[in-house]
């Protein structure tokens, strides 16, 4: 074995990425609600991050080196700009989208309140009581059960990882998502809002989330970043209108993304 295993996995196995290996558990796992919370208090000491991950989703290791090249701010301006610029008639022009007789019209939307990019969401701050990113996880992959059955196509991964966007790279990921500023967003959300990455599947990514935004002003500002990530059920899909995105993400604790 490349590395020890915790106690308590179900059967898997060590597959190699690279120079680094990873642990895949063969099913999904019965006991995920009591061996997860574990996994996460274990990870200081075993360095083996949790990831819920489809199989057929692994695709080939991203250099870290791309990630550490994003200047996030330049590069979300220069999305924004170009975003703007191609949504601004559909904003400025309320009027319906012609829809089949049999559905519902959709919602106008207005667009962002911004003219030009703003600078990213500020952190959350930390607040006495308030939990740690590994404390809003533990829960998190129970309640996506609950709510979507595609999770249970996955399988329980093992990552030698200090964090989640290190283990998203590691993985790599066969979707149509842009890798290496996504790596670089979620690398931003763990440090302003302590994001864990959860889980991935097919063409979805799920993150808990430990101190989102309190505030109308913040959320309007993540929102955007949520936005640029190109991610399509973000306004989307559903057609949602940018002020209900952003005013839904005061208080949330879980962001889910897809791309088609």
């Amino acid at each position: 074995m490349p590395f020890p295993l915790p106690d308590g996995l179900p059967a898997g196995r060590v597959a190699a990425r690279g120079p680094a290996h990873i642990w895949i558990s063969d099913e999904f796992p019965d006991a995920l609600e009591e061996l997860w919370p574990q996994l996460l208090n274990e990870h200081e000491a075993t360095g083996l991050l949790p990831v819920l991950w489809r199989a057929d989703a692994i695709g080939e290791p991203l250099d870290p080196g791309l990630v550490d090249a994003i200047r996030l701010e330049d590069v979300l301006a220069a999305d924004f700009a170009e975003y703007r610029r191609r949504r601004l008639p559909f904003w400025t022009d309320p009027t319906p989208v012609e829809v089949p007789e049999d559905v519902e019209p959709w919602p106008h939307d207005p667009g962002p309140p911004f003219e030009q990019w703003p600078g990213l969401a500020p952190a959350t701050p930390v607040t006495p009581g308030a939990p740690k990113p590994r404390q809003a996880a533990s829960e998190a992959p129970a309640r996506l059960a609950d709510t979507d059955f595609g999770v249970f196509d996955c399988r329980l991964v093992l990552v030698h990882a200090r964090r989640g966007s290190d283990a998203l790279a590691l993985l790599g990921w066969r979707s149509g998502a842009p890798l290496p500023l996504l790596c670089a967003l979620l690398r931003s959300w763990e440090e302003r809002f302590g994001a864990h990455l959860m889980a991935v599947y097919g063409g979805r990514l799920h993150v808990s989330v430990a101190r989102p935004p309190a505030t109308a002003a913040a959320a309007n500002l993540l929102a955007l970043e949520h936005v640029l990530s190109t991610a399509d059920n973000i306004v989307d899909d559903p057609p949602t209108p940018f002020p209900e995105y952003a005013a839904g993400l005061v208080g949330r604790d879980h962001w889910s993304f897809w791309w088609d």
